[in-house]
């Protein structure tokens, strides 16, 4: 297997590996959904994510999950890379979340995390650029579902307490409906499309990168957060159900009361009835 291509030349023409550069690296969520169909060039750098030269020194990497990770690129490229894809994101989120990275390459150094937290790398690869990337784009949707879940646990809250307090937990199945349906969007999305505890393709073609990646998942704790994810989304979809029962058994002992109030009034109108009549 032939060595895959450095993505940003050396700068120093010595090239000395005890040099090392740092790479600055964005991450965007733009929404839901990006639509990469007929967006790709002539030659991308990969495709599975797609991989693509970018700016006048820098590269990019897209998700169809609506994530672009961005590397070596100054403002305006990024700015200029953010609105060509602006038409392709579908179900934007009002606001782009984004983080940055810090990337070290060093020839003599070995991929790893450093005890500062940046990314070291001895080369910039495609393949570890999509291994990076990918790593990136994950922890970057990982934050947006947990901050998601927080914030309905913030709002299935005062039900709770009313249900604690006064025995009812609301009249309106509604709400609870509408905390399942999150819930249900948030996990379709992370299995289907996300897929937080899956390997990326770059890893089958170069096994030895393998423990790179492993450093990176580690570092960004992808597995135990999917997890504590997972579990916080089960008890949405246990706490919603039961509030769901709890008005449903409400509405119907009502009916009931109904119904028997109804039976009385007839019985009170027939007696009347029979006694008027007399």
């Amino acid at each position: 297997m032939q060595d895959a291509p450095r993505l940003v030349p050396e700068r120093s023409p010595e090239r000395d590996p005890a040099v090392a550069r740092t790479l600055a690296a964005h991450a965007f969520l733009l929404g839901e959904r990006l639509d990469l169909r007929g967006f790709e060039p002539v030659q991308p750098l990969a495709v599975t994510p797609l991989a693509v030269r970018a700016g006048a020194a820098g590269n990019a990497v897209l998700f169809r999950y609506g994530i672009v990770v961005t590397f070596n690129l100054d403002d305006i490229e990024r700015r200029a890379l953010l609105d060509a894809l602006a038409d392709r994101v579908a179900e934007p989120i009002p606001v782009i979340e984004s983080e940055q990275f810090q990337i070290i390459v060093q020839a003599d150094a070995e991929d790893q995390i450093d005890p500062a937290g940046r990314i070291v790398v001895k080369e910039m690869t495609t393949p570890r650029l999509q291994i990076i990337a990918d790593i990136l784009a994950k922890h970057l949707v990982l934050s947006h579902y947990e901050a998601s879940i927080a914030s309905v646990f913030d709002r299935l809250e005062p039900l709770a307490g009313s249900l604690q307090r006064t025995g009812r937990a609301g009249s309106n199945p509604g709400v609870p409906l509408q905390h399942l349906g999150g819930a249900v969007l948030i996990q379709q999305r992370m299995v289907g499309r996300v897929e937080v505890t899956e390997k990326p393709e770059a890893l089958w073609e170069n096994p030895d990168l393998e423990r790179f990646y492993a450093r990176l998942e580690s570092e960004y704790e992808l597995r135990d957060r999917g997890r504590a994810l997972d579990r916080k989304l089960d008890l949405v979809f246990r706490t919603s159900e039961t509030l769901l029962r709890l008005i449903e058994n409400r509405r119907a002992l009502r009916v009931e009361w109904y119904i028997v109030a109804l039976i009385v009034f007839e019985i009170l109108i027939s007696l009347y009835t029979l006694f008027a009549a007399r």
